[in-house]
């Protein structure tokens, strides 16, 4: 049976648009059902708070729950391959940062191309990370500490959580810098490598998270050094930044941010930014995250599109450092 030219190309061009069709009337009707958060890491950090925290005032913002899904391993890179495979409906999105984002897809081979499979949301939060030591250090700055560290080469050990971490990519780059030899001490975790940082068992932690670091500060158990962003901490305002210890070039904060699959379209995306910056404006979040030490960015660095340049820019910075290094999977 044969169809007329123009038939059948009618038809062909329906068949075409009907998927982007579907998408627009889903978008239109989003959300319909509850929204999966997948965070990267296991129950309990900093970054598996951080998603529970946005997801009540998120809720109400969507009028659908989001159900929070901790997904571990290899820096994160598990996760983030499970979100390069899932539908870009808007109903899959993942709480990344610094890790999982820049640092794990610079050393593990993973099967997916970050600059290109994702679409950003909205960054929500930086972590301020600060350069610590033990209380019975001799030094009292950073000068002073580059200084003992030099009188001291391959002596001094620092304790580091994680291939292509903040704590072991800043660990590396601090003793190229400064022309310095440190053992590096790998734990699998914050609280123990803390734990043997209070027992003078380890002498440094170079990009330990201030708000975990924050209780020790003011009990003077540890001594902190600088903080490793470009501004000063709100709750130690006395600590110097990194710069201004004389190392400009180490500034590095542990940010966090949404994510969604690459395709999904831009309106589901604006509703989920839209969500997390009524999030973030809300008093009650704000103050909790005032709490755990985290820092909301300025308003117009909460867009998709600020998030995108801002996530090219550490590639651009990081991934050389970390490559150079020689930085491999355990």
């Amino acid at each position: 049976m044969k169809f007329p030219r123009r038939k059948f190309l009618s038809w062909a061009g329906a068949a075409i648009a009907a998927p982007a069709l579907s998408r627009f009337a889903s978008a239109l009707d989003y959300p319909t059902r509850p929204i999966t958060v997948i965070v990267p890491f296991p129950a309990g950090g900093p970054v598996d708070t951080l998603a529970r925290l946005l997801a009540e005032p998120m809720r109400m913002a969507l009028g659908q729950p989001l159900v929070v899904e901790n997904v571990g391993g290899a820096g994160g890179s598990i996760a983030v391959a499970r979100l390069a495979r899932a539908e870009p409906d808007g109903y899959t999105m993942i709480l990344g940062n610094w890790t999982s984002f820049v640092g794990t897809p610079a050393v593990y081979p993973v099967p997916f191309d970050v600059k290109k499979d994702f679409a950003a949301v909205a960054l929500l939060a930086f972590s301020p990370l600060m350069l610590v030591g033990r209380k019975t250090l001799p030094a009292n700055n950073v000068q002073e500490l580059i200084a003992w560290l030099k009188a001291n080469p391959g002596k001094a050990t620092a304790g580091t959580i994680g291939v292509g971490s903040p704590s072991q990519v800043g660990a590396i780059y601090f003793q190229k810098l400064t022309g310095t030899q440190i053992q590096l001490v790998p734990y699998r975790g914050a609280a123990p490598a803390l734990t043997d940082l209070l027992a003078g068992q380890i002498d440094l932690r170079m990009a330990a998270e201030a708000s975990q670091m924050l209780p020790y500060l003011r009990s003077d158990t540890v001594k902190a050094f600088a903080i490793m962003g470009k501004t000063r901490w709100a709750p130690a305002p006395d600590i110097p930044t990194i710069e201004e210890a004389g190392v400009p070039e180490l500034a590095l904060s542990f940010w966090q941010a949404f994510w969604v699959p690459r395709s999904t379209p831009d309106a589901i995306v604006a509703k989920l930014n839209a969500a997390a910056v009524a999030a973030l404006a809300d008093p009650g979040t704000r103050q909790r995250l005032d709490e755990l030490g985290q820092e909301i960015p300025p308003r117009e660095q909460q867009t998709p599109q600020a998030l995108g340049v801002f996530h090219r820019s550490e590639i651009d910075k990081w991934w050389p450092i970390i490559k150079a290094a020689g930085i491999k999977p355990e």
